[in-house]
């Protein structure tokens, strides 16, 4: 569920949280805070969370956290910027193949694993709604800021924001830079040269991105899959819509899922979905006078080819036995919508049964003849 915003960004209240992705540079993460409180409160984190190699990890706690030169800390201070939660809990480290901290990726197993668990720690951030998560990518192999951002493509929600930190010449190299202080403070950079700190130009690079988490499955949305997993998943949800209807076994294939129907819902859509297949118009839904016996009885053929042979099929048969009547059209129809949003979320649009046209408004399976196919 997206959460509601301002113009500025996510009403007060809401949790904002900067998930940074480092290497060897810390700094990295100074520098978006800065960058941040130029843009005004609003844009400002609540916490901070570091994804890190064992180096990485290291470095940071030495660089932002200790005592001396605690450059987070001495940030905070220099702005006297209200609190925001970051200490080594915050810091977490990648976990390699056989759960060991991951000092770099060296291998596929590694590769795989730190995939996973950034995909992981995304996932868990954006399933905290109302809320925005800050993905920075400015730290950190490649590999890493690749998964981060790929990670908030599948989950991130519509406030959520993916950006990278730049920093003007001759600071963006140096370890000795943190930010741009706001007394003067002279460093060494590349060459031997002296600069002044207070000169540094720091600016955040929004990164758009492709948001697919509408229409995702919740196992999906709930964790119950690896990075690779998620993207198949995820590719499968994208592709062109299919819908296999396999009447023995009462089961549909669609969005990528494979999922019991009902009886009655399943031989709605199948009606349809034979009509679609033999290329004929939509059908008229039937008047409030006189009900359709045409309809009732392709109804009916579909309900015994689900049922078989030995099915019982009285209640139905005495049911429509005068014919489909508007109110039976219009409650097998609501139902079907209501068992495949069910099932599929907003991923059951391309097979829901549409009207269109004016009245008399003909129905049909939105989905065209080759998306359709039987067991």
């Amino acid at each position: 569920m997206p959460s509601e915003t301002t113009a500025t960004g996510p009403l007060p209240g809401q949790r904002r949280v900067l998930l940074a992705v480092t290497g060897l540079t810390p700094q990295v993460i100074t520098e978006t805070l800065y960058a941040l409180m130029r843009e005004g409160p609003h844009a400002l984190p609540h916490e901070v969370h570091v994804l890190t190699t064992a180096e990485g990890a290291e470095r940071a706690r030495l660089a932002l956290l200790s005592e001396q030169p605690g450059w987070f800390h001495r940030f905070m201070a220099d702005f006297q910027l209200p609190p925001i939660a970051f200490n080594l809990e915050h810091i977490h480290v990648l976990r390699g193949a056989h759960g060991q901290p991951l000092a770099d990726i060296r291998s596929a197993e590694d590769n795989e694993r730190a995939a996973d668990d950034i995909a992981d720690w995304v996932r868990r951030f954006t399933a905290d709604v109302p809320g925005q998560l800050h993905v920075s990518l400015a730290g950190g192999r490649k590999t890493m800021g690749f998964f981060a951002g790929y990670a908030l493509s599948l989950w991130g929600r519509d406030d959520d924001r993916l950006t990278h930190v730049l920093v003007s010449d001759p600071f963006e190299s140096s370890w000795e830079f943190f930010y741009p202080t706001p007394y003067e403070r002279i460093i060494e950079t590349r060459g031997g040269k002296l600069a002044d700190c207070m000169q540094a130009e720091v600016t955040l690079a929004d990164i758009p991105f492709v948001r697919l988490r509408h229409g995702l499955p919740q196992p999906l949305l709930q964790g119950r899959a690896g990075f690779a997993q998620a993207i198949q998943a995820a590719q499968r949800k994208l592709g062109p819509a299919r819908l296999l209807l396999d009447l023995q076994s009462g089961q549909v294939e669609a969005a990528g899922q494979r999922f019991e129907l009902p009886p009655a819902e399943l031989a709605f859509l199948a009606w349809f979905a034979r009509r679609a297949l033999a290329g004929l118009a939509g059908v008229e839904r039937p008047s409030s006078a006189e009900p359709s016996q045409a309809h009732a009885q392709a109804y009916l053929a579909e309900y015994r080819r689900i049922l078989g042979p030995m099915g019982d099929d009285g209640r139905a048969a005495t049911r429509y036995r005068h014919g489909m009547s508007q109110a039976d059209f219009d409650e097998r129809k609501s139902k079907l919508k209501r068992a495949l949003l069910e099932a599929l979320g907003p991923a059951a649009q391309p097979y829901l049964v549409i009207g269109e046209g004016r009245a008399p408004m003909r129905y049909r399976l939105s989905l065209p003849a080759e998306g359709l196919g039987f067991a």
